[in-house]
């Protein structure tokens, strides 16, 4: 049984990097990851531009309705907020993306291909932007909102000219967190008939048995969250003004 395992690794790893292997998987990376890259790109910008849309403004309600902390919102409308991004967050999202198939055909008219995907992704990723902004904003200094309102500072002022501009590069950072999930969640996409990277990857990686492929993808999905992270963590740092002042 021993030497039957090693003989088995052994001719895995013989055909994996067979010259045969090798080129095919080449040519695919010359003729395919280009436009996988793209569409990959593509997906996750646009869907992170608009789950940061819909979820700034509900993370504001949240942290600056709480008991009327800036804003004087009603307590059931915040926790119908509540409510819905807990169960928003709480489905996984390959069995919420196969939920909003209804909603997906509406938008977009297909629930297959690179633009259908974006629909479920921001549905999904909506939610955790705006716990992520409703935690950037808390963290403000409340002697600072209080000096605010002192000032005579109406509540848009002090949410606009306030809490946000103190929040910057928290916010900021969050965002490249958003870019990174969100990159996941494309990829998972490919499953269920979503395009780029992901589609390369369960294509041919998983239903052709071309793991270099595969390996290939997974290089290009890691280099490209390094990146989102590393330009998000460098824009925080410059804009973040405590760092500035040490300088």
């Amino acid at each position: 049984m021993r030497m039957f395992g090693k003989g088995m690794v052994a001719k895995m790893f013989a055909d994996f990097f067979a010259s045969e292997t090798v080129q095919n998987a080449l040519d695919i990376l010359k003729t395919q990851f280009p436009l996988a890259i793209w569409e990959t790109l593509y997906v996750t910008v646009l869907s992170t531009f608009f789950a940061v849309v819909i979820g700034l403004p509900l993370g504001v309600l949240l942290a600056a309705g709480e008991n009327g902390r800036v804003l004087k919102v009603p307590k059931a409308l915040l926790h119908l907020i509540n409510i819905i991004i807990n169960l928003l967050r709480s489905v996984p999202f390959l069995i919420l993306m196969i939920m909003v198939f209804p909603v997906t055909r509406l938008i977009v008219g297909t629930v297959v291909g690179t633009a259908a995907s974006i629909v479920p992704l921001v549905i999904a990723s909506f939610p955790f932007a705006a716990r992520l902004v409703e935690s950037s904003l808390r963290k403000v200094d409340p002697n600072v909102i209080e000096a605010a309102q002192s000032f005579g500072a109406s509540p848009f002022q002090i949410v606009t000219k306030v809490m946000i501009p103190e929040s910057i590069p928290s916010l900021i950072s969050d965002t490249a967190i958003a870019l990174t999930t969100i990159l996941g969640y494309s990829a998972m996409s490919g499953i269920l008939g979503g395009g780029g990277l992901g589609k390369i990857a369960i294509n041919y990686g998983y239903y052709r048995y071309q793991y270099l492929v595969m390996l290939f993808a997974v290089i290009c999905l890691i280099v490209l969250v390094q990146a989102f992270q590393s330009i998000g963590t460098c824009l925080a740092t410059r804009c973040d003004k405590r760092l500035k002042g040490r300088k």
